[in-house]
């Protein structure tokens, strides 16, 4: 596929192969480590939509120390700008310590935890801001927006909304930009970067998932680009600052 590269394999082996700043930026939704094996969603008709998952992995705290933590300390080698995780917030303070914590805020609730339900998901920074890099003003680090969860469609346990994961996208690398997701799942990102007009590389080790990622992204392909409202963040003037010594 144009723009497009798509690796079946572990991802980990995958990027140690790969030199110092082959990508421009990483996005990535790795396992959280809670246990997930379904997702249970209610339906507008009152009913309850069960998705099973069909991890090849063991999802649970001691994964996501032993192989998702060196993942991102890859990822954080590759990316010449920036790298955005999304953890999940029981283990987050599992991953190398950020350079900047955003997060999506949903007052509806993200999923339920230990003390109700979750209206926050923490996005995890690091490395440059790639607009701040190229001098295009400051924007905000978090999004407060609702989006339609369009993920119940998705033949996947917990794939993350396309709007989203497009405005994650938009906000962590720059148009023509290459993204790298080594969680790729059912290719969320890689629709996102396809929408947004980035290039995609994207790893996964589940046969099922990488099928599911590849049909999803060629599809995408098919498509218009996402409209520019949908994605785009709000925009701060950026400031400077005169020190006399």
């Amino acid at each position: 596929m144009s723009d497009v590269t798509l690796h079946l394999g572990d991802c980990l082996e995958y990027m140690r192969t790969l030199p110092d700043g082959c990508v421009d930026a990483v996005v990535t939704d790795p396992p959280y480590g809670v246990g997930l094996t379904a997702k249970r969603a209610k339906k507008r008709d009152g009913g309850v939509k069960i998705r099973i998952g069909r991890y090849s992995f063991d999802d649970s705290p001691e994964y996501v120390f032993d192989f998702v933590v060196p993942c991102i300390r890859e990822a954080i080698r590759l990316a010449r700008y920036g790298v955005a995780v999304t953890p999940g917030n029981r283990n987050m303070w599992m991953y190398p310590t950020p350079d900047d914590v955003g997060c999506y805020y949903s007052a509806s609730g993200t999923g339920m935890g230990r003390w109700g339900f979750t209206c926050m998901h923490p996005i995890l920074y690091y490395g440059r801001d790639p607009y701040l890099a190229h001098r295009l003003g400051s924007r905000a680090n978090s999004c407060g927006k609702t989006y339609p969860n369009d993920a119940n469609s998705i033949e996947h346990p917990c794939a993350k909304p396309i709007a989203m994961t497009a405005w994650l996208v938009n906000r962590a690398s720059l148009e023509g930009m290459t993204v790298l997701d080594p969680f790729m799942g059912s290719g969320t990102t890689g629709v996102a970067c396809v929408q947004t007009g980035r290039k995609f590389i994207g790893c996964e080790i589940d046969p099922g998932y990488f099928a599911i990622a590849e049909r999803r992204i060629r599809e995408a392909q098919a498509q218009p680009r996402l409209p520019f409202e949908d994605i785009e963040t709000e925009r701060h003037e950026q400031t400077t600052m005169e020190i006399e010594l």
